[in-house]
């Protein structure tokens, strides 16, 4: 179980808890936690905005990581893309749009497609009522952070997402298979883990 936690703990980026985990269960992580850190500040910065400090980042961590990932290094010029038009930089978003973008959606059909849906953003004065708005909710940011945390992490040969809550679905799936076919002890209150004896 503390391998687990500790699991969830490093996959999420959560540095301090891990050390303090560390300490007080005994349990190693299978990562450097200074890692941790830089990963995060790649993270943080791609959830503030600031997209092209990731990408410098992201190069200092592992420069083959967008070198071999395509589609996250689109992603993170999209969200550069958006950053400009959200921030009002119409002529620079064009500009970036036709030198950097415009050749990588020629390459690929769906980064076309994407890049589409991003200029359309500039065809609507409000955009909070534009067909494509969702592109500038912070989301989007979230969307593509975790994008950008999940490729670090499989360059560091470690999972992308903690297994954790996938262990708790497979046991509510579980349990619910079974409803329809035993009676058993369950667990009811994930918060505790208490097995409560079946109702007859």
């Amino acid at each position: 179980m503390n391998k687990l936690v500790m699991n969830f703990l490093v996959t999420e980026g959560y540095v301090e808890a891990a050390e303090k985990f560390q300490m007080e269960s005994g349990t190693e992580p299978d990562i450097d936690l200074a890692t941790i850190t830089d990963r995060m500040a790649v993270k943080k910065a791609v959830q503030s905005g600031n997209v092209e400090d990731a990408i410098e980042k992201v190069n200092d961590l592992n420069p083959e990581i967008l070198d071999t990932n395509p589609q996250l290094f689109f992603h993170l010029q999209q969200q550069r893309l958006i950053e400009l038009i959200r921030n009002g930089k119409i002529e620079e978003a064009l500009e970036f749009a036709q030198e950097e973008l415009a050749p990588r959606g020629e390459e690929n059909q769906s980064f076309l497609e994407e890049l589409e849906r991003t200029v359309s953003l500039l065809a609507f004065e409000d955009v909070s009522n534009c067909p494509v708005g969702e592109l500038l909710d912070i989301s989007q940011r979230l969307k593509t952070a975790s994008e950008v945390n999940a490729a670090i992490l499989t360059s560091q040969s470690h999972e992308k997402d903690p297994k954790l809550p996938s262990l708790l679905k497979m046991l509510i799936w579980a349990q619910n298979q079974l409803d329809e076919k035993a009676a058993y002890p369950r667990i009811n209150d994930l918060s505790n883990a208490t097995l409560e004896d079946p109702t007859v």
